[in-house]
């Protein structure tokens, strides 16, 4: 491509000053609700935005993209799975999760609970959950700007992830969730303006004619009209087809158990908010992946599997190819922006919920035994964050050239196996104790992450994290298969050999979380 890296930067630089100045202008960190909520003062409509940006990550946007683009159907199974989990959210979790807690999921699980072993296995599951999506973030951040940038080399890449992930930590320690939520509400505006746009240029390149762009996608792919049915990637063999499985699983489940979302029910005055902060984000959510199962075909048509592969990022850059061949150097920009701010406002999002975690679940109700100043706690949050981002950086240069949408199932493969059973346990289940929730979350962070690291996710492969040798025995790529109905088992397996506790706790938090009636 023959980019305009001055146009690129200046585009980069414009956002970043402006919504530095707007995180600055409406941040209110002056107490813990504050930073961690804040002063659930947002109504259902604005939340629900701010959580569509909060989930619409760079997976969504780029990763799938360049799926659809390579792999076409099953590259939008990513979509249909990110999109169906959505209901999980909005029919068990949101209205009880809200009117139960305070902060952070360690707040519902410790409820009845034993607190500090309680709080600290979900701090533990919070803090390995939001570190894996967040280099998947990083990563794509560094793919992004490489692209503009036509850094090809190591060594410069990494130096891009690094400036990228520490410019996104400044939003998280200057704002807090006020200044966060409004950076998300402007980045999912923004995107799905651009995607809107993008899909009626392409429209309109083909004569509005959804089946000729299908069939120009078909002529510049390798698997010709295969695209167009399931199988071409994940029907190859029976593995292939187990891995299917398991990948639709952890997309399902794992969005009721991520911890960014779960927060963000945190930000609304009541239940009846909540819900519709999850209406508002599944109906802006069916638009944009609509549109990106037009983007991702188009790219296909346009630039071809060939070129996708051969750019910078691989897969990831078919977006940003696209805005280019249909629109030159400013539209590029102008994608290449928005994807920036894309990435920008999960990572943000991230940051903040892993840095609560710590410092309300660990420092104040662990360490400090639920006596912790106000200043302290989010003076600990703030510096959590600063090694919470330090450490993401680091893992987004070792992932770096991974597919983005693929590096984020892991995640929700992660959140589904360690949270949803205990968070389902603790809301609907009166029998459930600490035991079981102790089991359930480190039972299914444990088998998960064991998994990984001897599948062909690490080793094995051309395209493994470390190619060069072969460690790997688990055959699948995303563990959620076994891992989401083993974190169950533990749960259940563990609070039928504890004690029955908490009789009094557990009626008072069925009403609470019925009625809302106690509920901050």
């Amino acid at each position: 491509m023959d980019t305009n890296p001055m146009l690129n930067i200046s585009i980069f630089a414009a956002f970043v000053l402006l919504t530095l100045f707007i995180v600055y202008r409406v941040s209110s960190t002056g107490t813990t609700t504050d930073y961690f909520a804040a002063g659930s003062q947002f109504t259902g409509a604005q939340n629900g935005i701010a959580l569509s940006g909060d989930f619409l990550s760079a997976a969504s946007f780029l990763g799938i993209a360049g799926a659809i683009a390579v792999h076409g159907y099953d590259g939008f199974l990513y979509s249909i799975g990110f999109l169906v989990g959505w209901l999980v959210n909005l029919l068990l979790v949101a209205e009880l999760l809200r009117n139960t807690g305070r902060f952070t999921m360690g707040d519902v699980l410790s409820y009845r609970m034993k607190q500090r072993p309680v709080r600290a296995a979900a701090a533990v599951s919070t803090l390995v959950i939001s570190f894996i999506y967040m280099i998947a973030q990083i990563a794509g951040a560094g793919s992004l700007v490489a692209l503009l940038l036509d850094v090809h080399s190591a060594v410069g890449q990494a130096l891009v992830i690094a400036a990228v992930g520490a410019l996104m930590i400044v939003y998280v320690l200057v704002g807090g969730m006020k200044g966060t939520t409004w950076v998300q509400i402007i980045k999912a505006v923004a995107l799905m303006l651009c995607v809107a746009l993008m899909t009626l240029f392409l429209m309109g390149k083909f004569g509005f004619s959804i089946t000729s762009l299908l069939q120009h996608a078909a002529e510049k792919n390798p698997l010709g009209e295969r695209i167009f049915s399931p199988g071409a990637q994940y029907g190859k063999s029976e593995t292939t087809k187990l891995d299917f499985v398991s990948l639709s699983l952890a997309l399902i489940f794992g969005v009721a158990g991520l911890p960014h979302v779960l927060m963000r029910f945190y930000t609304v005055p009541n239940a009846m908010q909540a819900r519709r902060s999850v209406v508002w984000a599944t109906v802006t959510m069916s638009v944009f992946y609509l549109c990106t199962l037009v983007i991702g075909y188009g790219a296909g048509a346009i630039s071809g599997t060939d070129s996708i592969l051969a750019a910078p990022g691989g897969e990831n850059s078919a977006a940003p190819l696209l805005a280019y061949k249909i629109g030159g150097t400013v539209l590029l920009g102008v994608v290449a922006a928005v994807a920036f701010a894309t990435i920008l406002a999960v990572v943000a999002g991230l940051t903040l919920t892993a840095s609560a975690s710590f410092a309300h679940d660990v420092y104040a109700n662990v360490f400090k035994r639920g006596q912790a100043e106000p200043e302290a706690e989010i003076r600990v949050a703030r510096l959590t964050a600063l090694i919470i981002g330090a450490t993401s950086i680091i893992g987004g240069i070792l992932v770096n050239g991974q597919n983005l949408a693929f590096l984020v199932s892991l995640a929700f493969a992660f959140a589904a196996s360690a949270n949803l059973s205990t968070l389902l346990y603790s809301l609907y289940w009166r029998r459930f104790n600490t035991r079981g929730t102790l089991w359930g979350i480190y039972g299914g962070l444990g088998i998960c992450l064991l998994l990984v690291i001897f599948s062909p996710v690490v080793s094995g492969t051309p395209t493994s994290i470390v190619p060069g040798i072969d460690f790997a025995w688990f055959p699948l790529n995303n563990p959620g298969l076994v891992s989401i109905p083993a974190s169950f088992l533990f749960g259940y397996i563990g609070t039928l050999l504890g004690e029955r506790e908490g009789e009094d706790r557990t009626d008072e938090m069925e009403v609470r979380s019925l009625t809302g009636i106690g509920a901050s």
